[in-house]
Formats: structure tokens, sequence, C-alpha cells
């Protein structure tokens, strides 16, 4: 497809100006989080370099989520100037359609789309680490970042385990329970120690106060004792209760697995993590249909100029915002399909789309 002068100019706006809204908002946004939480750095003596890695993954984290939202108010703000210079008027009067005018913002919102699909399923998910870590280390102190009490997780179909209380810190378990079933779920033995605990410099696990209990034919019961025992487990000690972030740490390939895994295992707060995965696939949708709004909007001269549009695109922004949440915190406490809390925004949002593109044709 051959860029036309028209298609150059317009997507020239379109980035140049959508570039200097991230460079004038994103350190707006640091500045902000840094004036209501250095009171709690300074306090928590946090070292400067961890401060300033804090606020690059601040950046990635937070950036990716608005640059949908970003695009959206640099598109009013560019377009509301070429309709106030009567530009667009020229551009439509001199034959072009509607739809035609509209091609080079629908390439930038694909460039754009491209942008935050690489940067939410590959580059975010790793800066997410050191950002929630920061978070609940120096600002987040004495709130849990992950359950630690009546741990019970199923490994696959036929073992399960379970922990009383848990400490990740020490990396040890308390009352520790693991049954293993047969394959016609009749269980076949069942261990239990006062705690657990992983041996990093050994790759063992250790139990102390160890029993294991196996039935033999005709139900005979043998029990094994020991005082302490060192062994191996197919699961990982992070399995016991992994991080409340933790889904927003893996990249698109290590999620996707991550659900097939909390699946197999009947995780209870399954949906929060396939949320995450369809909010990724989400963002980039979101900047096509918030494009053609902003388009729509803008296009048109009005009398209130590009302040009215501005605050139109606000509203909009505030509103997507609020739908977006509403939805995504049904999906996490309750039975709600995530993809209906994904798909009904971007919905609506849709056909408001269609409705205010066809009005500004018209």
């Amino acid at each position: 497809m051959k860029l036309t002068i028209l298609d150059r100019y317009i997507l020239k706006r379109y980035l140049v100006t959508f570039m200097g809204m991230l460079l004038l908002f994103i350190p707006i946004g640091i500045m902000a989080n840094l004036a209501e939480k250095v009171g709690k750095i300074i306090d928590n003596e946090a070292p400067l370099a961890e401060v300033v890695q804090y606020y690059g993954n601040f950046t990635l984290v937070i950036g990716n989520l608005l640059l949908p939202i970003f695009l959206f108010l640099s598109i009013i703000f560019f377009t509301s100037k070429l309709a106030s210079n009567t530009e667009i008027i020229a551009i439509l009067s001199s034959g072009v359609s509607y739809g035609r005018f509209l091609r080079p913002y629908l390439i930038g919102a694909t460039l754009v789309a491209i942008l935050i699909f690489m940067m939410g399923m590959f580059i975010v998910p790793h800066a997410s680490i050191g950002f929630n870590e920061f978070e609940f280390k120096y600002f987040k102190r004495g709130r849990k970042d992950r359950v630690t009490n009546n741990i019970f997780n199923q490994l696959n179909e036929r073992d399960y385990i379970y922990v009383s209380s848990f400490d990740p810190n020490r990396k040890i378990g308390y009352n520790f329970t693991y049954e293993h079933f047969d394959s016609i779920q009749k269980l076949d033995y069942k261990i239990s120690a006062s705690n657990i605990r992983w041996v990093e410099k050994d790759s063992v696990y250790r139990l102390t106060n160890y029993v294991k209990r196996k039935l033999r034919d005709n139900d005979v019961e043998h029990m094994e004792t020991k005082r302490r025992l060192d062994t191996i487990f197919t699961f990982k000690i992070e399995d016991l209760t992994p991080v409340s972030y933790v889904a927003e740490t893996k990249n698109l390939f290590e999620l996707n697995e991550f659900i097939d895994d909390q699946t197999q295992k009947g995780a209870s707060n399954i949906n929060a993590y396939v949320l995450v995965k369809y909010k990724r696939w989400a963002l980039p949708i979101a900047a096509f249909i918030l494009t053609i709004i902003a388009v729509a909007v803008s296009s048109v001269k009005r009398r209130g100029g590009m302040g009215l549009n501005l605050a139109f695109g606000i509203g909009v922004a505030f509103i997507y915002i609020f739908f977006d949440k509403v939805f995504g915190t049904l999906a996490e406490q309750s039975g709600f399909s995530p993809l209906l809390a994904v798909i009904i925004p971007n919905m609506l949002f849709g056909v408001f789309a269609v409705y205010m593109l066809m009005k500004a044709k018209r």
C-alpha cells in the first residue's frame, strides 16, 4: 500500500502528537507518584538504585495500560486543530471520502496496537516483577501479597497438598499433608509433617516429624515415621501459594502454560489469571475503537473548539476505564466470565464508535 502525501501528513501528525503526549504525561505521572510516596521511600530507607529501577518499571507498567487513552487524547488534540484550521473541510471538498480520510488514522492505530501488543505480552511482564516487589516491600508493608493460611492445592488428578500456613520469606509450610490416589481414586498413601521447608542449597524438601501411611491389600495400613526426612517432590515451593500478581509477571507463552496448569489444579482464583490474559489481547483492539471515536468527535468544527472536544474525550476515557474496572472486578470476585468482562466494554464502545462515525460522515 503506497502512502500518499495526505497519508504521510496525517500519519506524521498522528505519531508526533502521540509521542509528545507520552513525553508530557509520563513524567507528570512519575512526579505525582513520587510526591505521594516520597515519605514512605524515606521512612523505609529504600536504596536510590532500587527507586530508580522502580520508576523505570512504573513507566512501562502504567504507561502500557494508558497507551490507548494517550492515543485517544492525542488524536482529539491534533484532529481538532486540523478542523479549526478548516483543513479537514478542504480535504473532503477535494473529493476525498471520509473513509479515505480515515485510512492514515487506522494505519497509525495499527502501529500503536503492535507496540501495545509487544509491550503487554513480552516487555511489561518482566517490568511487573520489580514493580510489584518494590510496592510490597516499601509501600505495602504488612500487607500480604499472597494467601498464606489454609492452602489447598491439586497438583494433578491424583496428588493433593495442604498446609495450614505458609511463610514465603522462610519458604516453610506448617502442618503439611500430601495425599496420593490410585487410578480408581482410592487413597494410596498419605504423607504428613509438622512442617515442610525448602532447602535451596541442597535442592530438597526437609520434612519434620515425617509420617507416611500407606494402605496395602485388604486395607491394611503400613506406617513409616522419621524425625526428619530430606526428600524430593515434583511441585515447587511457589506452587503452595503464588503471589497475587503472578499472572502479570508472565509473558504470552508462560501465561498460557500457567493458566493451563492452574486449571488442572482447580485453582479457585483462575478467573483473575484468565482476565489478565484477555485484557492483554483487548488493549490493542481498544486502540482502533478509540481512534475511530476520537476522529469522529474531533473532525467536525465546533463552536467550543478544541476545549470542548478534549473535555468530551476525557469524559469518554473515564467512562471506558470505569466500565473496564467494573467488569474486571466482577470477573475476579464472582463467577462472571472473564471473556465477557473484556468483550462487553469494547463491544459497547465499538457500537458507539460506529454510531459516531456514521454521524460524522453525515
